[in-house]
């Protein structure tokens, strides 16, 4: 008899536990009546959005794709940081699958490609017969492209072909109000309206498989010139290897030797994002969480949880039933920090309210398809002149621009994979805003570094502060920040400036927020560039006092 195989293709789905495909795997798989005797479950990593010529084994082969660089500014599509955290994730999903009696085959390439060399290669060992695949849904262009190309590629061969909603998120898509995208809301509050109350909105979790079928024995081998690593530090410097070290940067800032440190210090991957919220229940952070989550410096004055929900290492309603234990007090997890017991209070509620926000940056991104990455934005505004000025996105990508909030955060973006959510504002708004730079390089920017990279959010965040994203103002212009007013309201000290850019320490706050106030000469002149020919010289005094201009 035939092994009949499933192929399970993961995406942003890297984890075994409320995992819907796996569940439905496990349903069927205790039935009498198998509709498959083998499980393949796959990850392949996109030669569109992940650079893959590093994983190319010969020196005189070479790549049979583009380099995976973005559109408007050429940069890396996935850069050093955020590709080390999405190969610890599939790497700690393959272990997740070891310990079910399966296993993880990872490949690189166009996903329609790896997938017709796949089918074709069982077709020709005779012994195999591909039954199906099934896929989690995701929504953006690309993935849709490819869901495309698969259903068609399964469609000519008679093969069943399943996609399943995407449940890493808060409210599950079959109890929405609305099922077509034209219905999303225009503004989050409407949308907000329609699902609450949040606490009683998720669905339950899926529980993890117990074990799994076993892989099918004669799995097609690495389409060529590409082969792939046995471990993980071979996986990660297969990625690296064709970035270079400083990602284009003439001049990438360096890691200062002293009072700086990473405010993202964990490995990803499905038990560090569980690792994560446990930490934080029991340290009392989520129940402080309202008053933290606009800091600057540290690990806890928000979640983190955003890379790790990215990739789908933990859903949206795992980290809700997390805080519903706590808030009830049935878990042991927490017990005795403050808020233990009590019910929902500010901090947890407010999680609840920003994880939904990521729900609704997806649903808008479903809502309006390609016109998430067009320079007209959701609002299709044509009005707007955006400028590319090769000096001027150099100085704003290696943090020499002369205002200390935004050096600062560029630094900590580019040396850590990771910047505060005030800090993002600030940056995006000084670009576009400040600058009249077009809004898409730094999109692409944060797309590089980032390893919180969520294609809906990083986008659709970008375009509202841009001005021709879904802003429920009239015009949608007015989220202008001002960069040194917000350091003064968030980083009074300059504490966080001073980090950083460590060659503004010993100068007064204000200096600092801006380097061309400095009065000594003899250090301005040091500061060089920056302070001498400042990108934007902003006119606020913190002696005006009063709330001002954002």
């Amino acid at each position: 008899m035939a092994n009949k195989v499933l192929i399970y293709l993961l995406r942003r789905d890297l984890r075994v536990a409320d995992n819907p495909i796996l569940h439905e795997i496990g349903r069927l798989n205790s039935q009498s009546q198998k509709p498959f005797t083998h499980v393949l479950p796959l990850y392949i990593f996109p030669a569109q959005q992940v650079e893959v010529s590093g994983f190319i084994s010969s020196q005189d082969a070479k790549s049979p794709y583009p380099e995976a660089r973005s559109q408007t500014g050429n940069f890396w599509r996935c850069g050093h940081l955020r590709s080390k955290f999405l190969a610890e994730s599939v790497w700690e999903v393959k272990k997740g699958f070891q310990a079910l009696n399966s296993d993880l085959v990872i490949r690189v390439g166009m996903i329609g490609d790896v997938i017709k060399q796949i089918l074709d290669g069982f077709e020709q060992s005779g012994d195999t017969e591909v039954t199906g695949l099934w896929i989690t849904e995701e929504v953006a262009v690309e993935e849709k492209r490819e869901e495309r190309a698969i259903r068609r590629e399964m469609k000519n061969r008679g093969k069943d072909f399943k996609v399943f909603i995407d449940e890493k998120y808060l409210v599950d898509d079959r109890d929405l109000p609305f099922d077509k995208p034209n219905d999303v809301p225009d503004v989050f509050t409407s949308y907000k309206k329609m699902v609450e109350p949040l606490r009683d909105a998720p669905r339950r979790t899926h529980p993890k498989p117990s074990s799994l079928p076993p892989l099918p024995s004669n799995i097609p081998e690495q389409i060529s010139p590409f082969s792939i690593p046995s471990n993980l530090n071979d996986l990660i410097a297969a990625l690296h290897k064709p970035l270079g070290s400083n990602l284009g940067l003439k001049n990438p800032p360096k890691m200062p030797q002293s009072g700086a440190s990473t405010a993202i210090p964990f490995p990803g991957g499905e038990s560090a994002g569980h690792d994560r919220i446990k930490h934080l229940l029991s340290a009392g952070a989520l129940t402080t969480y309202k008053d933290t989550r606009n800091g600057l410096l540290g690990v806890d004055f928000s979640s983190k949880f955003s890379a790790h929900l990215a990739l789908g290492c933990i859903t949206a309603r795992q980290v809700h039933f997390y805080m519903l234990d706590f808030e009830n007090g049935s878990t042991d997890i927490g017990k005795g920090a403050q808020g233990y017991g009590k019910g929902e209070n500010k901090g947890t509620g407010h999680m609840r309210f920003e994880l939904l926000w990521r729900d609704y940056m997806r649903l808008v991104a479903w809502k309006f398809g390609p016109r998430l990455f067009r320079p007209e934005g959701f609002r299709n505004d044509t009005s707007a002149k955006w400028s590319y000025d090769t000096n001027a996105v150099r100085r704003w990508q290696e943090g020499t621009t002369g205002t200390g909030l935004i050096d600062a955060s560029q630094r900590e973006l580019f040396l850590t994979g990771y910047t505060s959510n005030r800090a993002r504002q600030n940056v995006a708004s000084y670009l576009a805003k400040h600058l009249g730079l077009d809004w898409r390089l730094g999109a692409e920017w944060y797309e590089c570094c980032l390893v919180d990279y969520d294609v809906h959010s990083n986008w659709g965040n970008w375009q509202y502060t841009a001005g021709v994203g879904n802003d429920p103002r009239e015009g949608g212009g007015g989220r202008k920040f001002n960069p040194v007013k917000q350091a003064s309201d968030y980083d009074s000290k300059a504490e966080y400036v001073m980090a950083w850019v460590p060659e503004t320490r010993g100068l007064k706050p204000e200096e600092a927020w801006q380097y061309f106030t400095i009065k000594d000469e003899g250090k301005k002149k040091k500061m060089g560039e920056e302070a001498e020919e400042p990108m934007v010289r902003i006119q606020w005094s913190a002696k005006k006092g009063g709330p001002g201009r954002r």
